[in-house]
């Protein structure tokens, strides 16, 4: 009986393992929209400022999580590339937006800012930044 068991649990892990390739964890890659100075907000990744357009290059299956570190509320376009599932177009501060880049290409995002840096008390210098990014996915 306990044989039996065992043979079902095997059996069953069998058929719920992926296989191949699959069976690998997707990367997970995260940027972050973070207020700045000059031109209100910038992509960040790992601290590193990316400027309002930046361009990054991942494999496909790859997760892109977009952390909103800036006060303001941003709502997302895709202009390029296969479509994605980008569920809410806005997206709020503090919040996370992850992205499932399922197919190769070249995508094109944009985010723009919902209320401006004056509307909501914040001091910048010069006009806000329109964000863009494009991910080249192979």
């Amino acid at each position: 009986m306990k044989t039996v068991r065992l043979a079902a649990l095997v059996a069953a892990a069998a058929v719920a393992a992926p296989v191949g390739g699959a069976a690998a964890l997707s990367p997970t890659v995260r940027l972050a929209i973070v207020h700045t100075l000059h031109g209100c907000h910038t992509w960040s990744a790992a601290g590193k400022e990316l400027g309002p357009n930046a361009k990054i290059r991942i494999k496909r299956g790859t997760k892109l999580e977009i952390r909103m570190n800036c006060p303001m509320d941003f709502d997302f376009a895709q202009t390029a590339g296969p479509p994605l599932v980008l569920g809410d177009l806005r997206t709020h501060a503090g919040t996370v937006r992850t992205i499932v880049f399922r197919r190769a290409g070249v995508y094109r995002l944009t985010a723009t800012n919902v209320q401006s840096s004056a509307e909501i008390g914040l001091q910048t210098l010069g006009a806000d930044s329109s964000l863009a990014l494009t991910i080249v996915v192979s």
